[in-house]
């Protein structure tokens, strides 16, 4: 052996390698494959795999078009790529071969792309910015989960052969993040973002203000966020966004191709503005700041005129930071506000959104009042909700009203898992991974048009969370599910075959340092923790 580890030595570390295999007898390491074309989240609308794979090496340029759109993606991209891999990856509109993103028309939509994969190099082609956003998510989950980790991994780095052509179901795929319970940087807002766009999500929904902190300064009633927001369920700090605050989490999103959707929860749930302004109440005393988690006592006074001045001042200044179409003005649990009141003030409201150039969003109790031409309702019932509450929801969608789909006891990424979950709620019961996935947007109230169901959306409500540990464990593995819902073909949702996906996710939470929740339900691999 002395005089083999001698020869060994001189022949330097790759004759080692052999030689050490002889002398053991150890058996070469299997020859790496890549991950199928079908094992990814959410399942694409179109699978044809075929031919050889390709493998990203240090000479791998990625190519794009002159365009700013087409660059952006593709520098986000290896900067993906780059610290696993420790290739230069230099993208370029020169050269062939290659990871190639291309924008052309053809029948993608506004999100659709097209991923073409062989020995010579990957194409993704879309015609629109979007849609090589998402299918850069697509090559991400091809590539081994160790593409994730931020130092240098051994590889190699395959993407299987074929094709894949993919557009989404619903136009609306939506996560909700509540900062108004609890408190959350625009770091942490951040963090969630790149998690969401993984998996395809489109919207994020900022849940801005509640009876327990207001989050977004408001230069008219300044008061809102330096009083408003000066504390949160328990009695911590609290804290809220400035005005450049939240257009950095408008821009981070969009260069993430998530559109900000933000929500001024009312008449009720407004404590803290009430709290900030005694005129806002209509005996014109402030009430205390309130930290607790009872809902419902709360509302603004709709018969004082000064409520429809506040409204204005704050959509108007709120609607000017926001690019995007949308403006969510709550209306859930409004049991401190009569009926009559309830009707008058959302018939004043609505038209003020659509004064600054948006369209309402409304928890689906909108549908109570009469909802505006065009606007959205966010269905957040239970399977077991009255039949009456539902007949209200479908007339509206017949009526021409849109719904956004999130039941509580499917969707709501707070509710507890199991009654053993340390975090989260279970008011609408416990929701484990399987329930939340195995259900049909397009079906789950009879009666609607499958026009109308314009998406889903998963909201997480923070009562009991205080930080990103807590917002992923209860998001993973439950978030996935609710992506694919919103995006893949009602055929190819398949509880059996998903849950081999998504314990294959598992390693890749890992690299990416995302908590998560090890459900029983799902046979987790050895990568799993």
């Amino acid at each position: 052996m002395r005089q083999h580890r001698s020869t060994l030595r001189l022949l330097g570390s790759l004759l080692l390698v052999a030689m050490a295999a002889s002398v053991t007898g150890a058996a070469p390491a299997p020859a790496a494959s890549p991950t199928p074309l079908d094992r990814v989240i959410p399942a694409p609308a179109s699978v044809a795999p075929g031919g050889s794979p390709y493998r990203i090496t240090r000479g791998t340029h990625i190519r794009v078009d002159g365009s700013r759109e087409t660059r952006a993606v593709g520098e986000y991209l290896a900067k993906i790529l780059r610290p696993s891999t420790g290739y230069r990856l230099p993208v370029t509109p020169q050269g062939a071969g290659g990871i190639r993103l291309r924008l052309a028309e053809g029948p993608f939509g506004a999100e659709g792309y097209r991923l073409d994969s062989g020995r010579g190099g990957v194409t993704i082609t879309a015609a629109r910015p979007a849609g090589l956003f998402h299918g850069v998510q697509t090559l991400r989950q091809l590539l081994p989960a160790a593409v994730e980790r931020d130092s240098v991994q051994s590889g190699p780095w395959l993407v299987a052969g074929g094709t894949i052509t993919d557009t989404p179901r619903y136009g609306w795929r939506g996560a909700m993040l509540d900062v108004s319970r609890h408190f959350f940087t625009v770091e942490q807002v951040k963090r969630y973002i790149d998690q969401l766009a993984l998996y395809k999500i489109n919207k994020l929904h900022l849940h801005l203000s509640d009876d327990q902190g207001w989050r977004i300064a408001i230069d008219s009633w300044p008061r809102l966020a330096a009083y408003g927001g000066s504390t949160e369920v328990g009695g911590g700090p609290g804290g809220f966004y400035t005005k450049a605050d939240y257009r950095e989490i408008v821009r981070y999103a969009a260069s993430r191709h998530l559109e900000v959707v933000p929500e001024i929860d009312m008449p009720g749930h407004t404590n803290a503005a009430l709290a900030s302004y005694a005129d806002l109440n209509c005996d014109g005393v402030a009430p205390p700041l309130y930290t607790g988690t009872e809902v419902g006592f709360s509302s603004l006074c709709a018969g004082k005129d000064i409520t429809y001045d506040f409204v204005d001042d704050v959509i108007r200044e709120l609607a000017a930071l926001t690019p995007g179409r949308y403006l969510h003005i709550g209306g859930d649990e409004a049991h401190s506000t009569s009926h009559e009141d309830y009707v008058k003030f959302m018939d004043r409201v609505q038209p003020i959104v659509a004064k600054y150039g948006k369209t309402v969003v409304g928890w689906h109790q909108l549908t109570g009042a009469t909802p505006a031409k065009g606007a959205l309702a966010q269905y957040w019932g239970l399977d077991g909700t009255s039949a009456e509450e539902k007949a209200r929801v479908v007339k509206a969608a017949q009526g021409g009203t849109g719904l956004i789909l999130s039941p509580a006891d499917r969707v709501y990424l707070d509710m507890k898992y199991t009654k053993e979950t340390p975090l989260g709620l279970s008011w609408a019961g416990y929701v484990e991974v399987k329930r939340s996935y195995d259900w049909d947007p397009g079906a789950y109230l009879p009666g609607v048009p499958a026009a109308a169901v314009r998406g889903v959306e998963a909201p997480m409500w923070s009562e009991t969370l205080e930080n990103s540990e807590h917002i992923e464990f209860m998001a993973f593995p439950r978030l996935p599910g609710v992506a694919e819902l919103g995006w893949s073909p009602a055929a190819t949702h398949d509880w059996e075959r998903y849950k081999g996906r998504l314990a294959a996710q598992a390693e890749r939470w890992d690299a990416l340092g995302i908590e998560w929740y090890r459900s029983p339900q799902v046979p987790w691999g050895v990568g799993g923790r």
